[in-house]
């Protein structure tokens, strides 16, 4: 285009020169005739009909320009895929993540179900996100693992403001520290009690917000309501909603106290009235240890507290939360009661080869090459962890004492070896001791060894 315009110029010189030199000539030779006149005159169309033409040439060139379509720019790295348009207002990411564990139990009841000790995926998760119009986010992402379909997360984001966004869709309730954790950055191949307490994924809208580049963020949810213990829902069972508020502050974020810059601390809290089946508690092994008589029903207003914190410095990593909910149930023949069920853990992990630790998960600094005597990074971990459940269930006679136990103690030891940062092993011994209710006869203390090969892209 440019070439163009230059020769337009050119040609406009061309001719004004044709038109200077020949009337200065005229000046001088004016009485000869109107010979040279005509000639003259010949010559300027002609330069008028060539210079219109290029002109055209050039305007329809820009016009072809303009029609072609525009290009997409298509990059796949360490990110994963991706499309977008060149100002990156729209984009298409393409990612996803697949865990694929072994449990096998040293210690466990005598009716242990046959296919516990397995080798099975435990998720199984591409993931679709990207960018619509530079202001609303999506992400959609299915679960195939048991070779069935799950949608785990569908929603849009609407981010005008980084102070205010609008999110819509399904997502995980916004209560659990360790919860909203993504599955790939977990310390453990399985989650910890507290967790049994929280919502798992829920349908809903939510407002929320980073003030100060992530030194408070906040998350105001009006959602369906999930009991406790239950998977993820995908629809109500009753007409009342839960209300989720959330607050976390990461206060010496930019303070220069490298002590002190990992540093985070929340609130979390829910309130609703829910109806529907209680969800049961299982250990880490995913054998109940806690289930509702039949005939219960979850009926009446609930509420969630939940104080939250983690540190991480260098190497070092903490994450410890509570959780108390406080739930109204009810039994035919039976008077309601409110049973108050808490939870709590305190988890640390240490990266013995001196990457940093941080609530996103472990990058490691190398990659697993011994042709260049390089061995990615390894961790090890341990935590500890309770659940107990309200006596009134147990003297309301809502839960059988014998069958369900009252109080979950876990305590656990593992390494991770991050291969690169695509690849994960890991390998955890939980340990899990039970105490029932008014003397009955403890449920045996569970042991499981559970291994992880992970792939996330």
């Amino acid at each position: 285009m440019t070439r163009g315009w230059a020769a337009l110029g050119a040609a406009g010189i061309l001719f004004a020169l044709a038109l200077g030199a020949p009337r200065a000539g005229a000046q001088e030779q004016a009485p000869s005739g109107t010979g040279d006149r005509s000639a003259l005159e010949q010559r300027v169309n002609e330069l008028e009909r060539e210079l219109a033409l290029m002109k055209r040439k050039l305007e329809v060139d820009a016009e072809t320009e303009a029609a072609k379509p525009v290009q997409a720019v298509v990059s796949a790295g360490s990110d994963g895929f991706s499309i977008r348009s060149p100002d990156s207002r729209y984009q298409l990411r393409i990612r996803g993540y697949t865990q694929f564990d072994a449990r096998f139990f040293n210690d466990a009841p005598a009716n242990l179900a046959p296919g516990s000790d397995t080798l099975f995926f435990r998720r199984i998760r591409p993931i679709f996100e990207g960018t619509l119009a530079g202001v609303v986010d999506f992400r959609i992402m299915p679960d195939f693992a048991g070779s069935t379909l799950v949608v785990q997360d569908a929603y849009a984001n609407l981010r005008y403001l980084p102070e205010a966004q609008l999110q819509l869709g399904k997502y995980k309730g916004p209560v659990g520290l360790e919860r909203l954790q993504s599955a790939t950055a977990m310390w453990f191949v399985e989650r910890a009690l507290p967790t049994q307490l929280v919502p798992n994924r829920d349908l809903g809208i939510m407002l929320q917000g980073v003030i100060g580049e992530g030194i408070f963020n906040y998350q105001l949810a009006w959602m369906n309501g999930v009991p406790d213990g239950a998977s993820s829902a995908d629809s109500d069972t009753g007409n009342d909603k839960d209300l989720i508020a959330r607050v976390f502050f990461n206060p010496f974020q930019d303070a220069g106290i490298p002590g002190l810059q990992g540093l985070g601390v929340g609130f979390a809290s829910s309130y609703g009235h829910e109806v529907g089946t209680p969800g049961t508690f299982k250990t880490t092994g995913q054998q109940t240890f806690f289930a509702f008589r039949s005939g219960v029903l979850q009926d009446g207003s609930a509420t969630r507290y939940s104080p939250q914190a983690y540190w991480y410095w260098g190497p070092v990593g903490l994450l410890s939360e509570y959780v108390l909910s406080s739930r109204e149930y009810s039994r035919p023949g039976f008077a309601n009661i409110r049973a108050d069920d808490s939870a709590w853990q305190v988890a640390l992990a240490w990266a013995i080869t001196g990457e940093n630790e941080s609530y996103k998960g472990l990058l490691p600094s190398s990659s697993f090459d011994p042709y260049h005597n390089t061995w990615g990074a390894f961790e090890l971990i341990t935590r500890f962890s309770q659940l107990k459940v309200d006596d009134s269930v147990f003297k309301a006679n809502f839960a059988d004492p014998a069958a369900s136990a009252e109080s979950a103690k876990l305590w656990s030891v593992g390494v991770n070896w991050y291969l690169n940062r695509f690849v994960k092993l890991g390998l955890n011994y939980d340990n899990t001791s039970f105490r029932n209710f008014d003397g009955n006869k403890d449920r045996t203390t569970e042991g499981v060894v559970l291994g992880r090969l992970q792939l996330a892209y």
